[in-house]
């Protein structure tokens, strides 16, 4: 080695340990909490997650992740690994013969994380005063609705142990829909009946962000402990937590439970290499450097297979107005609401492209609203429509949609706007960020101006689902088996059908929301598919609905990355699944020496 080396490496080893210092001073100075695990203090696990949660309440959260899989639990739950449903708080249940009754037995002895009974009752409250509730806004209630007339089920005591729920019709999925949040009357009946200064119900502020952790009740294995703003949430082992293991003791078995509120993925896989993070979600362009330190670092990295989720680009197709203001400059609304213009999109973006940069060829190419995880998926080669890359294509489209090209080659309407639009993503997730500066590389291609930009999560999340000032979104929604589980995408009036949103309870009206024909079908469809029970027309009626989302794109889908996560050997107990998760057997997990 020459001495040019020599000095070369020396220098490099100096800014490192210069760097670890600083960093490591950084993190003292920030983080007072001890993030490490001592064998001989408190078993604890530590992880990361991008940003700050909006809500601690379980019926009012719709983003992901969020707190309710530690806090809470409902009547039955799935089990991810094999599919098959499960008790939680109820301990059996049976089905009447003509599939409209389901009565629900529950365990003895249950009990909230303040020591007060569990029972029935709060059951009863929890359906029937808030996921029942029309002036609670809740994506729960989306996915209890029944039949074309969109009934909802009704729920009653039966005695001390039993509670009843009763559906208008035979419905497929609505066992799996009873894996809701049970909350607790005690605590929340007066929030539900009581209205505030400005005439809304209280229950829609109770448990914000701001709420102090003790007065937050809960029936999960954990509780929430400690929330410090853009750093940490600490949760503490639920003593009341009902599950016990084969010798009788009480469950789960880590003490403590830390979110680290880490800025990017960047951050958090440097936390990760240096040992202050337990566990990390693997994206793509971190799986060959992690790859090579598994044992190095004493972690090992769970690779699933496909995820359950899905990526993709939509544009705001909303025609309404506010205040007499239209929610999408009226001159981009025509653009965004011709399905050619959105084929074009949809041939103009390289997604094989995307799959082999951005995700390192880990993953596939997505084409489908239904999870390929799901019985009901339809692949390409049974006949889904694709749009493979192909500018000419899009180009083609987009000549026969009246669109015309300028002396600069940028794409101009028939009266001569340039096509421009503002795409927005949340920032510190690396790969959304790589994925939209292509969109906006491939689209330039075919003359169509993109303005880029990242936002905090919870500012774009206000965009998408309260203001709706947004033109077009890069997001990502986690699917399960069952597209019904899915239906508040699909139903035009559903919390999460953001490509056309609804004003939700609580939010200003829109004048002039209108709802396309196919959106109707669509949503039809997802109803029919929920009635039938024969499996063979079950698949049929999905098929059709996946073609027509394929068809009239309201979401561009882009690229399914692998499911893969990094844990430290430590964990003892992990059974690593693609819809649940690391840690979605919480409870049976034990930290080892």
């Amino acid at each position: 080695m020459t001495l040019q080396k020599i000095l070369n490496l020396t220098k490099r080893f100096f800014l490192l340990i210069t760097i670890i210092a600083f960093t490591a001073t950084t993190i003292t100075a920030c983080n007072p909490i001890q993030l490490k695990t001592n064998a001989a203090q408190v078993p604890q696990l530590v992880r990361s997650i991008l940003n700050d949660p909006k809500t601690f309440n379980a019926a009012l959260g719709s983003e992901s992740p969020n707190i309710f899989d530690l806090t809470y639990e409902g009547l039955l739950t799935q089990n991810p690994i094999n599919g098959k449903i499960e008790g939680a708080l109820a301990q059996s249940w049976e089905i009447s013969p003509d599939k409209t009754k389901i009565t629900f037995t529950m365990r003895e002895g249950l009990k909230w994380s303040d020591g007060q009974p569990l029972t029935v009752d709060d059951v009863v409250f929890t359906y029937n005063d808030i996921y029942l509730n029309e002036k609670i806004p809740t994506d729960t209630r989306d996915v209890l609705r029944i039949g074309k007339d969109r009934k909802l089920p009704t729920v009653k005591k039966i005695d001390n142990k039993r509670v009843e729920f009763s559906v208008p019709e035979p419905f497929r999925p609505f066992l799996l829909n009873t894996r809701a949040s049970i909350l607790p009357a005690h605590i929340l009946e007066k929030s539900v009946k009581t209205k505030d200064k400005d005439s809304k119900l209280e229950f829609l502020s109770k448990w914000s962000v701001d709420t102090p952790p003790e007065e937050i009740i809960v029936n999960g294995p954990y509780k929430i402990e400690r929330y410090d703003t853009s750093q940490r949430i600490i949760f503490r082992r639920n003593p009341y937590y009902w599950r016990k293991d084969a010798q009788g003791k009480s469950q789960p078995y880590i003490e403590r439970i830390i979110w680290q509120i880490v800025e990017s993925t960047d951050a958090s896989l440097l936390q990760f290499r240096s040992g202050d993070l337990d566990s990390i979600s693997v994206s793509p362009d971190y799986f060959s450097l992690l790859k090579v330190q598994e044992k190095q670092g004493n972690f090992t990295i769970y690779n699933g297979g496909q995820s359950s989720s899905t990526l993709f680009l939509s544009f705001n197709l909303n025609k309404g107005k506010r205040n007499n203001k239209p929610l999408v400059d009226p001159i981009k609304s025509q653009w965004f609401n011709n399905v050619q213009f959105r084929q074009a999109v949809a041939y103009a973006i390289d997604r094989q492209t995307m799959l082999n940069n951005t995700f390192r060829g880990l993953g596939t190419c997505q084409n489908s609203s239904i999870s390929v995880l799901s019985p009901y998926f339809l692949s390409p080669e049974k006949g889904l429509k694709v749009y493979k890359y192909n500018p000419d294509k899009a180009k083609e489209l987009l000549i026969k949609a009246g669109f015309k090209y300028n002396d600069k080659n940028l794409l101009v309407d028939n009266q001569g706007n340039e096509v421009r639009f503002s795409l927005l993503t949340n920032a510190g997730n690396k790969i959304r960020e790589s994925m939209g500066s292509q969109i906006k590389q491939d689209l330039s291609k075919i003359g169509i101006q993109v303005d880029f930009t990242p936002l905090a999560w919870n500012t774009f999340i206000g965009k998408i689902s309260n203001t709706l000032d947004w033109e077009a979104g890069l997001l990502g929604l986690i699917d399960g088996l069952e597209p019904n589980d899915g239906a508040n995408v699909w139903s035009p009036d559903g919390g999460l059908h953001m490509f056309n949103q609804k004003p939700q309870a609580g939010q200003k009206p829109i004048e002039g929301r209108e709802v396309a024909p196919w959106e109707v079908k669509i949503n039809e469809l997802y109803i029919q598919g929920a009635q039938e029970f024969d499996e063979v027309k079950v698949k049929e009626i999905y098929g059709e609905s996946q073609q027509l989302t394929q068809e009239y794109l309201p979401f561009i889908y882009l690229v399914n990355s692998s499911a893969m996560s990094a844990i430290r050997n430590r964990f003892e107990g992990i059974q690593f699944s693609v819809l649940g998760g690391a840690f979605w057997n919480i409870h049976e997990i034990k930290v080892t020496k």
